[in-house]
């Protein structure tokens, strides 16, 4: 029997909070490990080559602490360093553990959600750049048309706390403006960023009548707890004493104040420096 060790959730920051909230509110009694690397964040902007290798450095380290499963809860992450992780890297570095990301559970279901066909995806520039969402919506649902808007200035409006002023308003309405101007058929939009949904009471104030807005939280959490129904295998290899660890490679006391907004629930970090990532 391989060793017991908790699910590990990644993100370059804070986002991923979002999507741990998720998993334990649907998964509880589960043992969770968070990483944000704050430190290198934003990831939006960065290389393939950088963000595949901070991701790797990361999966590496949950691998080090017992975690059997990891979960990219970062959309850049997910687009640009999972496959050649799942195809390259997993096979030699710990060929019975498994890395998933967001990108195709979210995909897998968007299809369902749309009468139009047509489908918008707010994200960082990288996943724009990466293609992925067209990529994958392709495989699933190729009558679906996927359009896609970058939204840089939102994670850092987000991260400085600027998101629910007045000021956010401009940048908001900017971005869907031209979201809609590529197809004002457009029923259904995704927002392909897990920092995203502290913005969503923002965005739904400029949202046209009947588009629905589609977060990735929930839709993860329901496709990890349908996985780890078909893997007995790996859910037996999950901690199950309900224990949750924080960890950012900034300060951890930057980290919590942040951090209370996208959990839902006050934290209490340790501080994880980026060096000590790089093997």
């Amino acid at each position: 029997m391989s060793a017991i060790g908790p699910i590990g959730v990644f993100d370059s920051g804070y986002g991923g909070l979002t999507v741990l909230r998720a998993l334990v509110d649907r998964l509880p009694g589960y043992d969770y490990l968070y990483l944000g690397d704050n430190a290198r964040a934003p990831y939006g902007n960065r290389s393939y080559a950088t963000i595949y290798q901070y991701t790797l450095q990361a999966v590496r380290w949950f691998f080090d602490q017992g975690c059997p499963l990891v979960i990219l809860a970062c959309n850049t992450a997910s687009a640009k360093a999972l496959r050649t992780i799942q195809q390259t890297d997993l096979p030699t570095l710990a060929p019975d553990n498994r890395v998933l990301g967001v990108i195709r559970p979210t995909a897998e279901i968007m299809g369902d959600h749309t009468r139009s066909k047509h489908v918008g995806v707010l994200a960082t520039p990288g996943t724009v750049q990466s293609e992925s969402y067209v990529l994958e919506m392709a495989k699933f649902f190729p009558d679906v048309r996927v359009h896609q808007q970058a939204c840089p200035l939102w994670v850092p409006l987000i991260e400085q706390g600027e998101h629910e002023g007045s000021g956010a308003d401009y940048f908001v309405q900017k971005d869907l403006k031209a979201l809609f101007a590529q197809s004002s058929e457009t029923d259904l939009v995704l927002l392909a960023c897990t920092h995203y949904p502290l913005l969503e009471k923002k965005i739904r104030q400029f949202l046209p009548n009947g588009v629905e807005l589609l977060t990735q939280g929930q839709i993860v959490a329901d496709s990890l707890a349908d996985y780890l129904n078909r893997h007995p295998e790996m859910e037996q290899r999950l901690g199950r004493s309900g224990e949750i660890r924080f960890y950012t490679t900034d300060e951890p006391a930057a980290f919590d104040r942040q951090a209370a907004a996208f959990y839902g629930h006050e934290i209490r970090s340790k501080h994880l420096p980026a060096d000590q990532l790089i093997h």
